[in-house]
């Protein structure tokens, strides 16, 4: 099986970060990411940089620490991704 991904908007991550209601320090902690300066790459610029599938199922694990992980993979589409695990030929 593989996994077909799309990462979610820079806007949906910003909109994330308001429902959270947590500061750039703080989303940068839930990501895994050095500062909030790093966060800030995924929510804009020219170039935004795309969230990976790794890095959102973590933050999706830490802030819902008792979920399954199908239901950490439904919380990241709800985030924005698309996260497709069916086999290609379904």
């Amino acid at each position: 099986m593989s996994i077909r991904y799309t990462p979610p908007s820079p806007q949906n991550l910003r909109d994330l970060k308001e429902r959270l209601n947590l500061s750039g320090k703080q989303m940068a902690d839930l990501f895994g990411l050095a500062s909030a300066q790093q966060w800030h790459k995924y929510c804009g610029g020219s170039e935004p940089r795309e969230m990976s599938l790794p890095m959102l199922f973590l933050a999706g694990a830490v802030v819902n620490p008792d979920a399954t992980v199908v239901e950490v993979f439904e919380w990241c589409r709800q985030v924005g991704a698309s996260v497709d695990m069916s086999p290609r030929d379904a």
